[in-house]
């Protein structure tokens, strides 16, 4: 039984990065560190095993493995979510149930990562994972960085088919999101991410809120407590501070693997071991990452009142 309901999601959720030790393994002190980090700055939600997670590079007991993880790190304090990656349906319901018996609150469905289908199949296909479960459940739509994707009329169609599909975690620039805004008749709570950009105009068209990899996680919670506070230029003067370095970071996603966690674990005094193949940072990038740090600062924990 979920402690939260979606009435209960919005807000600045962290998606936590794949952190790995030097024998690319995962590396469960940094992991715990990167959540303990996201819920000192006053994240609104945590979740795990999306792209930033590197999810591809994750075998099926890794994956259980980070939902374990997760679950025990934020144990309830803000609404979880997690990711269900998987080839079949028969992989995916798998996975659901390891969700469901670590607490999850709500699941988001990625479509399968083999072949290319037409919108009737991957609609089927997320009608009956979703119908294995009584969880809330959102779709994935991020077709420029998965290559697949449902328009913002098959999303309001799916919807209508199956009741508990009933948000949409999307990776898309905010007039194509308001295009799904405007097919849904605003009732469908819709999360974008792409790093934060355009941030402010998500809020505007009736986001609910963003998931993002917690590199400049801080500014964004700040901004969007502003912006919920009905301070939109205290919001912006906050959201332009972390802007270059999204800007920088969000180049497509192995650029964000690269760059965006490693400016993640300079702020937050981790290390960064990659696991191949992975993209490798040059000494511009590098250097562009200590810019930012040294202007940005540490990740800046909430304080209290």
């Amino acid at each position: 039984m979920p402690r939260f309901s979606v009435s209960d999601l919005h807000g600045i959720h962290a998606i936590l990065y794949a952190l790995f030790d030097e024998r690319e393994q995962l590396d469960r002190e940094a992991m715990r560190r990167q959540v303990e980090t996201c819920l000192s700055v006053g994240v609104h939600g945590m979740a795990a095993l999306g792209l930033a997670t590197e999810v591809a590079k994750l075998t099926e007991a890794e994956r259980r493995t980070v939902m374990d993880w997760i679950a025990e790190d934020t144990g309830g304090q803000v609404p979880l979510a997690l990711t269900i990656f998987g080839a079949s349906v028969a992989e995916q319901v798998a996975q659901v149930r390891h969700a469901e018996s670590v607490g999850a609150d709500w699941l988001v469905l990625q479509p399968p990562m083999v072949g290319q289908f037409g919108a009737p199949e991957y609609i089927r296909f997320f009608g009956r994972v979703a119908e294995a479960t009584n969880l809330p459940v959102a779709i994935q739509n991020a077709p420029a960085f998965m290559g697949r994707g449902l328009s913002s009329a098959e999303i309001a169609d799916l919807v209508r088919q199956h009741p508990n599909i009933q948000l949409v975690k999307g990776e898309g620039p905010v007039t194509d999101i308001a295009g799904l805004v405007e097919a849904t008749g605003g009732k469908l709570p819709i999360f974008n991410g792409r790093g934060g950009l355009e941030m402010l105009d998500n809020l505007r068209i009736g986001c609910r809120g963003l998931i993002l990899a917690p590199d400049c996680i801080d500014y964004a919670v700040a901004a969007y407590d502003a912006f919920r506070a009905g301070d939109e230029q205290g919001a912006l003067d906050t959201y332009r501070q972390m802007l270059p370095a999204v800007v920088s970071t969000m180049q497509g996603i192995e650029h964000l693997m690269c760059y965006g966690k490693r400016l993640f674990a300079l702020r937050a005094g981790l290390s960064v071991h990659d696991r191949a193949p992975a993209s490798r940072p040059n000494a511009t990038g590098i250097a562009m990452l200590d810019r930012f740090v040294a202007e940005m600062g540490p990740l800046r924990r909430r304080t209290a009142g």
